[in-house]
């Protein structure tokens, strides 16, 4: 393996069959290169779900109100639910061993002022559970607390682009702010992972809202965290105890699905994550099938090979090359072009992921695109190793050819 005649002779052969070569490592390479690809490019994808999921909590469940679709015990169809403090209560009260927190949501859009300064921002009425569901991290300040809805205060939580819009470079910690004519103390500043949108928004206490307006005692919508230890088939019984149990409480008919609409994210991830799976899968499938092809090129290309250089083999057989002395130079000439091109291959695909990682993320969301070294390397070797055995077959066909046999191809 390491005698220099031997590798001057591989070398020599390279040279003198230079597109038999490039068009064996343009086999390997393009199959390294292709696996690694979409095996980095699934990954990116997972990472975007991942990532997209991240930003607010998993372990939450929102309740929308609906319009009934069906007449149910004396009311009329098309009639529109509402939910209410009650319903806080209540849910609370009959399904402990599921909720951590409960928050209702009360969006407003409101023009906001502070001195010369004003733009319009979305006011969402909480109580303090807001904070978890949201993922909502404070910059400065406080959240939304007991306190505060208890007592209806006029305190407010801004976000980061709220307070840098109106503020400058001023603190704005302990200001008051004009929000829709009534006047609110800033006691918090926040930011959030989810974006712009969500620094473009402000907390207040939904009592303090429900009072402005009217002193109704109406939400918009409502937000439960349930426990992380009941896990996804947890979380769906909790969802199909709630339907049932909201459904009579608002006299909805069992069979009507538009009183009123739950978004579990637990569920939405499940579905997500069995997505990837499945998208992996076929990824995977994919990119094996691509060794496999690689496999099966570089042992035509062998066959090929040995089929040209058999007048070759003969006439060193002839002058006393013994047959795994043929073996050898056929398959290290093998070994050496499947190595350097496999790995090429494998670099330029590393280097494509890591070039059009930001790009891939803006045009189609699929978030730092990449693949293991270890992986890569795996594949890489696992190619060169069973393009040696594919190999293998013809090398040890041609060695037990006869010099007189070898001598008479033409």
């Amino acid at each position: 393996m390491f005698s220099r005649d031997t590798w001057q002779e591989i070398f020599l052969t390279i040279r003198k069959n230079k597109l038999r070569t490039v068009l064996s490592g343009f086999t390997v390479s393009l199959g390294i290169l292709i696996f690694v690809g979409l095996v980095g490019l699934t990954n990116g994808l997972q990472n975007t779900f991942e990532y997209f999921f991240s930003q607010d909590a998993t372990n939450v469940m929102y309740i929308f109100p609906g319009r009934t679709s069906m007449p149910y015990k004396g009311y009329k169809a098309l009639r529109q639910i509402e939910l209410e403090n009650s319903d806080l209560e209540d849910i609370k009260k009959d399904f402990p061993m599921f909720v951590e927190y409960i928050s209702p949501r009360i969006f407003r859009s409101a023009l906001v002022k502070y001195k010369e300064e004003s733009n319009n921002y979305t006011t969402i009425g909480v109580d303090w559970g807001q904070q978890f569901a949201e993922k909502t991290i404070m910059m400065k300040g406080r959240y939304i607390n007991q306190e505060d809805v208890k007592n209806r205060t006029k305190n407010a939580v801004i976000g980061r682009l709220v307070e840098q819009d109106l503020f400058g470079n001023m603190n704005s910690m302990g200001k008051y702010i004009d929000v829709g004519g009534s006047v609110f103390k800033v006691v918090g500043v926040f930011q959030d992972d989810g974006g712009d949108n969500e620094e473009r928004q402000l907390y207040i206490p939904y009592t303090t809202r429900q009072l402005i307006e009217k002193n109704t005692d109406k939400i918009g919508q409502i937000v439960i965290g349930f426990k992380e230890e009941l896990g996804y088939t947890g979380a769906m019984a909790f969802q199909r105890s709630l339907e049932k149990y909201l459904k009579q409480k608002k006299f909805i008919s069992p069979e009507d699905n538009n009183g009123f609409f739950i978004r579990n994210v637990a569920d939405q991830l499940k579905q997500n994550q069995d997505f990837a799976f499945v998208l992996a899968i076929i990824a995977a499938l994919v990119a094996f099938g691509t060794i496999i092809a690689g496999i099966i090129g570089i042992s035509n290309i062998m066959v090929y090979v040995v089929k040209e250089r058999t007048k070759e083999i003969g006439i060193r057989k002839a002058i006393g090359a013994t047959p795994r002395s043929v073996i050898s130079v056929i398959l290290l000439e093998s070994i050496f072009i499947t190595t350097i091109s496999g790995f090429l291959g494998m670099f330029i695909g590393i280097a494509l992921l890591g070039t059009l990682g930001d790009k891939l993320m803006d045009d189609y969301f699929i978030l730092n695109p990449g693949i293991g070294t270890g992986l890569a390397v795996f594949a890489t070797l696992l190619l060169i190793i069973f393009g040696t055995l594919a190999g293998y077959v013809p090398a040890k066909r041609a060695a037990r050819i006869k010099p007189i046999v070898a001598l008479r191809d033409e």
